[in-house]
């Protein structure tokens, strides 16, 4: 059984990551797989609660339902948004949280000791409205960068119109769309721009920046939708968003200067292109991979070394077993370099 929130709308589609910080005690009540309350209890009587990320929603339901049926222990999650599972697990008030974004050193003051466990990774693709256009844009970062800080008015500028050679683009006025809401998706997408734009220094990069202009939208869906219904925009949300809702979204290049197409496989290459810290808090971007997305991030599942036993199983599971899930799914499965680093840390916990 799994008990999934009915947060954002629900889960029939993957809400944006950190679209809400919602604290769990504010939430729609979980519910389990078959509409009974989530307090209902599993054969063992075994538990655990969790709440954060939406981008990684539909893959931890499949699991939380496979994982119940494989060991009987029940799964409770509620997708509130990468910002409310922060603050749900630095309170102590779930047994795991999930953040598209790692804690920074400011958060994890309020956390000591809180363990990021990557579970998969997405790429964060650049989305566009441009009728008429018959094969996907070429872009890179410095263009992308200009197309966002308002150097860029219009889509036939002469920086897009030299990344794509042979392409008729028109004059219309370029819109941009931004999250209004702090999310992992932005401190990728933004952390990707500030390592290779030296304009974008003076917006930086995090779960929220200023932007310089643009239009905002909640959520990726929000942002989705927006860039879908306003020809001449241009935004950013994750490849799921952009496959489901059949928006157009561009190759670009990485840095070995290939133009790459996000995808599962681009972006396992990416993931396994960086090195990672100890501690797992290093977005992908711009990775030195020749075949790797440059614009990707690993969600986590944030928990404490005294977690409770329950979790240390589950954990294992969803980094061996569970990883077949995910491609299907539009994720992207752990390299296997960045799964054997995981699982050492988890089998650090009790």
């Amino acid at each position: 059984m799994i008990g999934m929130a009915a947060a954002n709308g629900g889960c029939s589609a993957p809400a944006g990551t950190g679209d809400a910080t919602t604290s769990p005690s504010t939430a729609p009540a979980a519910t389990s797989a078959a509409g009974s309350p989530a307090g209902a209890t599993a054969d063992s009587g075994k538990t655990l609660t969790g709440a954060g990320a939406t981008f990684p929603a539909p893959l931890y339901q499949k699991w939380f339902q496979e994982y119940a049926q494989k060991g009987g222990v029940q799964i409770n999650y509620q997708p509130i948004g990468s910002g409310g599972g922060i603050k749900a697990i630095s309170s102590h008030t779930v047994d795991f949280g999930a953040s598209d974004a790692p804690l920074s050193d400011d958060e994890l003051k309020t956390a000591p000791g809180l363990l990021h466990i990557p579970t998969v990774a997405g790429p964060v693709v650049v989305l566009y409205n441009l009728p008429g256009l018959t094969k996907p844009l070429n872009l890179d970062g410095a263009t992308i960068a200009g197309m966002f800080d308002g150097k860029i008015t219009t889509w036939n500028d002469p920086k897009i119109a030299a990344l794509n050679p042979g392409v008729t683009l028109p004059a219309t006025p370029l819109v941009s769309v931004h999250r209004a809401d702090g999310s992992g998706t932005t401190n990728a997408f933004t952390t990707y721009l500030n390592t290779v734009s030296p304009d974008w220094k003076a917006i930086g990069a995090g779960k929220s920046v200023k932007w310089p202009g643009g239009v905002g939208a909640k959520g990726s869906p929000g942002v989705t939708a927006l860039v879908q219904q306003t020809p001449g925009a241009v935004g950013y949300a994750e490849l799921n968003f952009a496959q489901q809702n059949k928006v157009p979204f561009a190759a670009v290049r990485n840095a070995k200067g290939k133009f790459i197409t996000p995808s599962v496989d681009s972006t396992v290459a990416a993931a396994a292109g960086i090195s990672l810290p100890p501690d797992f808090r290093k977005v992908i971007v711009n990775t030195p991979a020749p075949d790797g997305y440059p614009i990707a991030s690993f969600t986590y599942l944030l928990v404490y070394p005294n977690a409770k036993p329950e979790v240390k199983p589950f954990l294992k599971w969803a980094l061996t077993d569970g990883q077949k899930d995910a491609s299907g799914l539009s994720y992207a499965p752990l390299p296997a370099n960045v799964q054997k680093q995981a699982l050492a840390q988890v089998e650090k916990l009790p």
